[in-house]
């Protein structure tokens, strides 16, 4: 591996850190922060569905970066480092807001720091569209999962402490901190020119209308939707059912046991699409996912929740990484931010669907109950896994001439 391409992977692998260190409050203690604030489920789930928003529409932030370079520095680069300040900003003003007393503006204060990282997480996309070659997608992408997770696992323990021994203030500035890490890496990028076949063209969405396409999109829904709704509860759940081996220190620790379930589930994900096939691979991992949310349902004691968690984390891994790379296989390149932002859009519209019925029937229904309705919702996929398994219709009339 050449030096330029291992510093081009630690870039991309910098860049979902820094997602995953978001993720990690969000995944392991915000609902924990929202209890303390004397705030319920239902506005937990408010929050989860508004701050996905900004990634729903990312579609507009591929267009935009497709279609209109800035300040000389080329299509995704200024763009990139947009995004990431924004973040920055949002996460130092979070301390200023008190939630108990002005919870929308708290809710502003998340879409718009969500809209910088929709806005760096796409061209992040369509950099590595740009760049890596159709042999490395499954590599860069298991790099991506990979570095998300590991940002999860590394700082979930640490909001967790911070939180119970130092403050919530100290969470969000570290939070903030972490942000910077990517930073030098991006402003080392120098994008080259554009190739004819590589300019933005309308005709281009026509591939939408590919069943291969359509596919991964449904298959991805549902996913997405098991994977956000489920991770928004884990903890406060273990800590409802579980109280005096729980608190925010522990939930920082199951999130980063999730973490590191998930890394694996990336690293091997494209290994096992590689041996199983695509219908095979997505069968385990949908199958392992709802095995998981039985067993989390039904646990008898906080012990069991350790390895449950990392098995669930291991699913949702393989899931992400082999939609993530069936995805980016469908772009084209004329397009390449625009229609893989559209494609992760769907998932994003997911997860404020899942985090939404989740925040909102936990007020109404048992956490078991609430489990086992989840792992049965990935069943919902079933039908769409053979349009997968045929592949892309103009690739099978290339094969057919």
């Amino acid at each position: 591996m050449t030096r330029l391409k291992f510093r081009n992977y630690f870039m991309f692998g910098a860049l979902y850190f820094t997602q995953g260190t978001i993720l990690a409050y969000f995944l392991s203690i915000n609902a924990l922060y929202f209890k303390e604030n004397g705030l319920s489920g239902t506005d937990l789930g408010i929050l989860g569905t508004i701050a996905m928003i900004p990634f729903v529409i990312k579609i507009f932030y591929g267009m935009l970066s497709d279609r209109v370079p800035l300040f000389g520095m080329g299509h995704r680069k200024p763009y990139i480092l947009i995004g990431l300040f924004i973040q920055i900003a949002c996460l130092i003003a979070v301390p200023t807001i008190n939630l108990s007393t002005n919870f929308w503006l708290f809710v502003l204060n998340a879409f718009l720091l969500q809209m910088g990282m929709a806005l760096y997480d796409t061209c992040t996309d369509g950099l590595a569209l740009d760049t890596i070659q159709k042999s490395e997608e499954g590599t860069i992408q298991a790099i991506m999962v990979g570095g998300r997770a590991l940002g999860l696992v590394l700082t979930a323990p640490l909001v967790g402490l911070l939180a119970e021994f130092a403050g919530w203030n100290w969470v969000f500035w570290a939070l903030a901190i972490s942000t910077l890490i990517p930073i030098p890496f991006v402003l080392g990028i120098h994008e080259s020119p554009r190739t004819i076949d590589k300019e933005f063209n309308w005709g281009a969405f026509k591939a939408f209308k590919d069943q291969y396409v359509i596919a991964i999109a449904l298959v991805g829904f549902v996913f997405f939707t098991v994977y956000a709704g489920v991770n928004a509860i884990v903890n406060l759940s273990l800590e409802v059912r579980f109280p005096t081996q729980f608190n925010k220190a522990v939930a920082g620790l199951i999130s980063s046991v999730l973490g590191i379930g998930i890394i694996l589930g990336g690293v091997f994900g494209g290994r096992v699409m590689d041996r199983l096939g695509k219908k095979k691979a997505i069968w385990a991992a949908l199958l392992t996912s709802l095995i998981a949310n039985a067993a989390l349902a039904i646990i008898p004691n906080p012990g069991w929740a350790w390895i449950v968690v990392f098995i669930l984390g291991l699913s949702f891994g393989v899931q992400q990484t082999i939609i993530f790379a069936l995805s980016m296989n469908a772009t084209d390149s004329r397009i390449a931010a625009s229609m893989y932002s559209i494609l992760m859009a769907v998932t994003n519209v997911a997860q404020g669907l899942g985090m939404f019925l989740t925040g909102t029937l936990s007020d109404i229904i048992s956490y078991r109950t609430l489990f086992f309705i989840m792992g049965l919702v990935n069943l919902l996929a079933i039908p769409f896994i053979g349009k997968i398994q045929k592949g892309k219709t103009h690739d099978l009339q290339k094969s057919n001439v």
